[in-house]
């Protein structure tokens, strides 16, 4: 792994789910996205698909990703970038291989295809799109500290909104780091409309510049008027005599 991982290759055959998994990734690491059909489509239209324009391609889209990476920013391109030599033109990077079929709906580019003697994450058909970001982030982000102070929130976030943003913030400046606790409201009523990978999604994106210092799990509804009673049997229980 390069030693500033923030150019990333997300590469693979047709139809392996590369384009699904680079847009999961982007909200997560605040990065630029450079499609290479998009790329294709609005700026290398003098670009056809022999070998040569391949590698010619692939050269452009790495120094697309640099131009990003030397402004701090972190740089995802995904395309097929098929063999050693367009891998060698896109310049040294974080590798994604996206491993999931052997076989796609073109037959010329899988003869082509040369899979790669090294990655830092190889995408395997098990596991979704949303699992294999997580396991990506691990790699690239600062790992949470479980032994470390951690200010602690609990809430539903639906929506998760700047008021949160700012409470959290507050948490960050006294304690360092959040354990942001999402309780399972989805589908209870018209007002949790948003599944927990939604809900974490939203908030991780809104909160994209503290890597490291945000922990967001999920728990189980629980009932704050049942809690309520008990602190108020708890408040009137006779003490000892």
């Amino acid at each position: 792994m390069p030693v500033d991982a923030k150019k990333i290759l997300i590469m693979g055959r047709p139809g392996a789910g590369k384009t699904t998994l680079a847009n999961m990734l982007v909200p997560r690491l605040n990065g630029v996205h450079f499609n290479a059909d998009a790329v294709r489509a609005n700026v290398n239209k003098d670009l056809g698909f022999a070998h040569e324009d391949r590698i010619e391609q692939a050269r452009r889209m790495g120094w697309l990703c640099d131009c990003v990476v030397d402004a701090g920013t972190y740089a995802i391109a995904d395309f097929i970038c098929p063999t050693i030599k367009t891998r060698a033109a896109f310049g040294e990077a974080f590798v994604v291989w996206v491993d999931r079929i052997k076989k796609s709906r073109f037959p010329d580019t899988d003869a082509l295809f040369e899979e790669p003697e090294h990655w830092d994450v190889r995408v395997s058909f098990e596991g979704s799109a949303a699992c294999w970001t997580e396991k990506i982030c691990e790699k690239l982000l600062p790992t949470f500290d479980p032994k470390a102070p951690t200010a602690l929130f609990v809430g539903r976030y639906q929506p998760f909104h700047e008021g949160h943003k700012k409470l959290i913030e507050e948490g960050l400046k006294r304690m360092g780091q959040v354990c942001i606790a999402v309780r399972d409201t989805f589908g209870t009523d018209a007002k949790n409309s948003l599944p927990f990978h939604a809900v974490k999604g939203r908030i991780q994106s809104a909160l994209w510049q503290y890597p490291g210092r945000i922990l967001v799990v999920q728990v189980p509804q629980y009932h704050q008027r049942l809690l309520r009673s008990r602190r108020r049997i708890h408040r009137r229980a006779p003490g000892p005599r």
